[in-house]
Formats: C-alpha cells, sequence, structure tokens
C-alpha cells in the first residue's frame, strides 16, 4: 500500500473507490421500528417524511442496541439544520430496546432528487 492510501486508512478518511457511507443494519430486529420512526420526522418545507426524502444514509445497530445515524438535509442552509437530527433522536429513543442514539449530520454525498423514493415522488407529483 503506497504512503497516501496509509495515511488516508490512518486518518479514516475515505480511500477512492470506498462508499463515502457505510451499509445500515437491516438485519437487525429493530431496524424497521427504527426506519418508521425516522417515517415520522418531516422536512416542514417538504410534505414527505425523512426516509422516503432520501435524508437518512445510514442505521447502523450495535449489539447493545445503541443507534447511530447519519443524514442530510435538503440543503446546507436549510432552516431546521440545528433541529431535524434533535426530532429524528426524539422519534427513535422511545423505542422498546434502543439504549441510545447518536444522530450525525453529513453533507457529503450531497442529497439529490434522485434520492427521492417511488412514494415520495408520487406524493410529490413526479410520477
Amino acid at each position: 500500500m503506497d504512503a497516501a492510501h496509509k495515511s488516508d486508512t490512518e486518518t479514516g478518511a475515505p480511500v477512492e473507490g470506498e462508499p463515502l457511507i457505510g451499509p445500515s443494519s437491516e438485519d437487525h430486529p429493530l431496524f424497521d421500528e427504527i426506519v418508521e420512526a425516522c417515517r415520522t420526522v418531516h422536512d416542514p418545507e417538504i410534505p414527505v417524511n425523512i426516509y422516503d426524502l432520501g435524508l437518512v444514509y445510514q442505521i447502523k445497530i450495535d449489539d447493545e442496541n445503541n443507534v447511530g445515524v447519519k443524514m442530510t438535509l435538503t440543503a446546507p442552509g436549510c432552516p431546521v439544520a440545528g433541529e431535524m437530527p434533535g426530532w429524528v433522536a426524539d422519534a427513535i429513543e422511545p423505542l422498546p430496546g434502543v439504549k441510545t442514539v447518536d444522530v450525525q449530520l453529513v453533507w457529503d454525498p450531497p442529497w439529490g432528487m434522485e434520492m427521492l423514493s417511488d412514494e415520495a415522488r408520487l406524493e410529490l407529483g413526479f410520477i
């Protein structure tokens, strides 16, 4: 491994070709409930929940049921940028079995219309 890749790995920065966001814990028993909790949170400017908008990039659940969520917003200047992670945490924390919730805003990859679910496209009149 060359020095550039070694230092990228050591710093935790993504190495070219690696996905920016890792996979979610889809096989965890709490995953579906957490997705449904995310669907109760809406962007106030768009009448669609944040999950179907494609704003939730990753849901990781460890063996002790600590939940980590990586999400983005439709734009960095979103007026609820400071509040949205708290809304998501407040929706997930009461679920039975959830130990802790950590919601992180990420900006890479940037959100785009291609991230909308089919349900969101239908609700917004795109299909």
